[in-house]
């Protein structure tokens, strides 16, 4: 069921979804919305003429996306001056007239993101403007993650690592499968990953691909992801600056036939490559989130497109990546933690 965005918060509650099976109306809402958003629509058009190339390496494969309907969020200044000089766009009051939205979880509202890098893209954000922090809402993500984990992967985008709306609470979801480390984690894992923990329905790895870092969490057991996640967030916070959110970005997927939560946490180092902010025709429009870490780069202007070569994907993910030293004691600090488990 759709809500009407001028409602109050009392008056949302009863325009909620009707039952818990999220996922069909999550998917219904975007063909109801197609049809009568004008801007959405041509969002999704413009995914009929986007391009791919590939990049190989040593046990993966990197795809890059020409999208120039992403230009807005890849180039979005988010310091502080723009952020408080301009008006929140996924605050409510402020969301286009014909954009509908289910209610989620008393808090959040499912919208339909008019520009999208998935066949069918979606943005949660808290119904209230609260900063982009992960720590109180890392339950959310796992109940959502499973809510519409039969069709759709959950993300998250620390407030220095790509969100382009630092200052409001909110996830983003797409097509599961879409992001190529679904389907390479696993070989990944066993080929060059290291296990830091493991029982006999919990497992959780430390991946380091010469590229990306990740620590992966996988179980059945809320809880215990929980309980995992905070040990990971108290160790990487000592790396981090003690009076802001440690860079991060979550990838999280429920797998419905095994009954399994699938959490891939990225810790990073840095928000943006040098070659963002270069001038003329060595500056490089790539700024990494977490579809980019799931294997996808999104380049939304079509000179970096073509121009891109691997060496500057190396580049990028070495500047942007948690350092590999400083990510090798990290996990070994959460491994010692995952002792008392």
């Amino acid at each position: 069921m759709t809500l009407d965005k001028s409602l109050s918060g009392n008056e949302l509650q009863k325009h909620g979804a009707v039952n818990d099976n999220y996922a069909e109306q999550t998917r219904a809402l975007l063909n109801q919305q197609k049809a009568v958003w004008e801007q959405l629509a041509n969002g999704y058009k413009s995914l009929d003429t986007v391009q791919v190339r590939e990049f190989e390496f040593e046990n993966f494969l990197l795809k890059v996306q020409f999208n120039p309907g992403r230009i807005t969020s890849s180039s979005a200044k988010v310091d502080k001056k723009s952020i408080k000089e301009r008006k929140c766009f996924l605050c409510l009051e402020n969301l286009p007239a014909d954009q509908k939205g289910i209610y989620y979880n008393s808090d959040y509202l499912i919208l339909c993101n008019p520009f999208p890098i998935f066949p069918q893209h979606f943005t949660i954000p808290h119904v209230r403007h609260i900063p982009q922090r992960i720590d109180d809402a890392f339950d959310v993500l796992l109940a959502l993650s499973k809510d519409i984990g039969k069709y759709y992967t959950v993300f998250y985008n620390g407030p220095k690592c790509g969100a382009s709306a630092p200052d409001h609470l909110h996830f983003q979801a797409g097509n599961k499968g879409f992001m190529p480390i679904e389907e390479q984690f696993d070989m990944l894992i066993s080929s060059i990953g290291g296990v830091l923990y493991e029982d006999n329905d919990t497992r959780v790895t430390a991946l380091d691909d010469s590229l990306r870092r990740f620590i992966g969490i996988e179980s059945p057991n809320k809880v215990t992801i929980n309980t995992v996640y905070k040990k990971f967030y108290t160790s990487f916070a000592e790396y981090s600056d003690i009076n802001e959110e440690p860079m991060m970005n979550i990838i999280s997927l429920f797998d419905t036939g095994k009954n399994i939560w699938r959490v891939l946490i990225i810790p990073r180092g840095k928000h943006r490559p040098s070659f963002y902010y270069n001038e003329g025709d060595d500056k490089i429009l790539l700024s990494p989130a977490s579809v980019d870490f799931g294997g996808v780069l999104i380049t939304p202007v079509e000179k970096d497109f073509n121009s891109l070569k691997k060496d500057h994907i190396i580049q990028m993910f070495k500047e942007v990546s948690l350092d590999r030293e400083v990510f090798q004691s990290l996990t070994t600090d959460i491994e010692q933690e995952l002792e008392t488990l």
